[in-house]
């Protein structure tokens, strides 16, 4: 009798959720396959197949406890995803199902249970299904550095995903930050000096406080703040708001401001 199929049931509880995430139907069905095979070694029900990242996190937004989950897919892909899980309440844990071995690092730094390369074989996907725990909070450190295409937001116990390219500017208020965005606005904790970084120049700092679009800056002025004192301040196109600029950035900002002009 087959050693994996004659493993006693590692669990007494309800069957673990579990979503299938990669761009490829041949390698979804393979590995629905392999998890019928493990059934009787491992009770289980597959809740969802998505073939991206983005499509991932909504189905996780609706339970689960496992993400098997592909690394190179379209509009978001897999090491981008678990990034955001990480922000996420009751998030599934992580085991990465992939052709490419040179992605493992950065996969254990967002807290990974497992790194399997295809083909997977069912001794070794076995293996890494009985290795979930529950994530330990203490264990989550910073999120590892990237240029993001989104950023998570947890809302009401949903995670929302807002697109990098609608963010229009970056205010921090005490431990959080408000990003604005021409339908609304939204509150993450993060740090302005990582975002600064992660985008390398698309958001310009105009106050310590502020990281404005760069390539929406339009006009750059003095104005009287609320004491009648002078001061310096931005607009940025579309958009209504006067944003101050500090002293120690007048110049970067005035030489952005002199080129869109130009």
């Amino acid at each position: 009798m087959n050693a994996v199929t004659s493993a006693q049931p590692a669990h007494t509880e309800r069957p673990s959720r579990i979503i299938i995430a990669d761009d490829e139907p041949p390698a979804r069905r393979r590995l629905f396959d392999l998890l019928d095979e493990l059934q009787p070694a491992f009770p289980h029900a597959v809740v969802a197949e998505v073939d991206n990242g983005r499509a991932a996190l909504e189905a996780c937004n609706h339970g689960a406890d496992i993400l098997l989950l592909d690394i190179h897919m379209p509009e978001m892909d897999g090491l981008e995803t678990a990034r955001h899980l990480l922000k996420m309440d009751n998030a599934p844990r992580v085991i990465f199902v992939t052709a490419f071995d040179q992605h493992a690092l950065e996969a254990f730094e967002v807290h990974a249970v497992d790194y399997l390369l295809k083909p997977v074989r069912r001794e070794r996907l076995l293996a890494a299904l009985e290795r979930v725990k529950p994530l330990d909070p203490q264990a989550i450190t910073a999120m590892p550095r990237g240029a993001r295409r989104f950023f998570s937001i947890n809302e009401r116990g949903r995670l929302l995903l807002v697109p990098a390219d609608e963010v229009i500017y970056f205010r921090a208020e005490q431990k959080y930050i408000t990003v604005t965005t021409a339908s609304r606005e939204y509150l993450i904790e993060d740090s302005l000096n990582h975002i600064d970084e992660e985008f390398g120049g698309r958001y310009l700092r105009i106050h310590r406080n502020c990281l404005a679009r760069s390539d929406l800056i339009e006009t750059f002025e003095r104005d009287a703040d609320a004491d009648g004192e002078a001061q310096w301040i931005v607009t940025l196109r579309g958009r209504g708001e006067r944003l101050p600029v500090s002293r120690r950035q007048h110049a970067q900002v005035r030489s952005l401001a002199k080129q869109v002009r130009e």
